[in-house]
């Protein structure tokens, strides 16, 4: 167990070495992957938004309003009226990390593997859900809020800011690191068939839960800041 997470933690993540300056400027597999997924999604959405109409709509075009309609209300459901004008945000983040995690059943390895990838996401979340109490309340009552309800729980309320961007990074990269490693010793044990079975449970069914715990909890922090 100690090997397997040796070899996981510590292989070398670079993919692309290039010349700079008198060294290398170094490419990690997980930017390029991210690259690969942020192409392939770009691509479908110029494909599938062509010849977008209001009336005599085509299958296709019915078919990709449903999925939109149904993943933007999910999270208009959690997020409220007020902070409305950040679903479709959340609705990015949550396809973007739900095929990060699903990568696995193409022989990727997930970007949310990558610590430096949960850190970003999560750094990002947060900056968006501090950035939305500041606009809805201003510098003033942003800073007043976190001397609410009383003046002597502000260092906790302050702290939090830590909390929970860690929180979020370290919730999503544990549980994708997880299920990998929980592979990986199922195929030591059992290399046939029980590992491709399970393999679509931790790359399609828990890494969709994942992505959806992650824009939950930003979503929640969102409407607690506009509250």
């Amino acid at each position: 167990m100690k090997e397997m997470l040796n070899e996981l933690l510590m292989e070398d993540k670079t993919l692309i070495h290039m010349p700079f300056g008198g060294g290398y400027f170094d490419i990690y597999a997980s930017v390029v992957v991210s690259w690969i997924i942020l192409a392939v999604v770009i691509v479908l959405v110029l494909i599938l938004t062509k010849d977008l109409k209001v009336h005599n709509i085509s299958k296709r075009q019915a078919a990709l309003e449903s999925v939109v309609m149904f993943l933007r209300n999910l999270i208009s459901t959690i997020i409220g009226e007020e902070a409305g004008g950040y679903t479709d945000y959340i609705v990015t983040v949550l396809v973007f990390i739900g095929l990060c995690n699903m990568v696995g059943l193409f022989g990727f390895t997930p970007p949310t593997m990558d610590l430096n990838v949960t850190i970003a996401l999560s750094v990002m979340s947060i900056v968006l859900v501090e950035a939305a109490g500041i606009m809805k309340k201003g510098a003033g009552g942003w800073l007043k809020s976190f001397a609410h309800p009383m003046a002597v729980i502000a260092p906790m309320n302050v702290l939090e800011l830590v909390i929970r961007p860690l929180s979020l990074c370290m919730r999503l990269f544990g549980n994708i690191l997880g299920a990998t490693v929980i592979m990986e010793l199922i195929k030591h044990v059992v290399p046939v068939i029980l590992p491709a079975a399970l393999s679509l449970y931790f790359d399609l069914f828990d890494g969709a839960i994942q992505a959806y715990v992650f824009c939950f909890l930003t979503s929640l922090y969102i409407k607690e800041a506009v509250e």
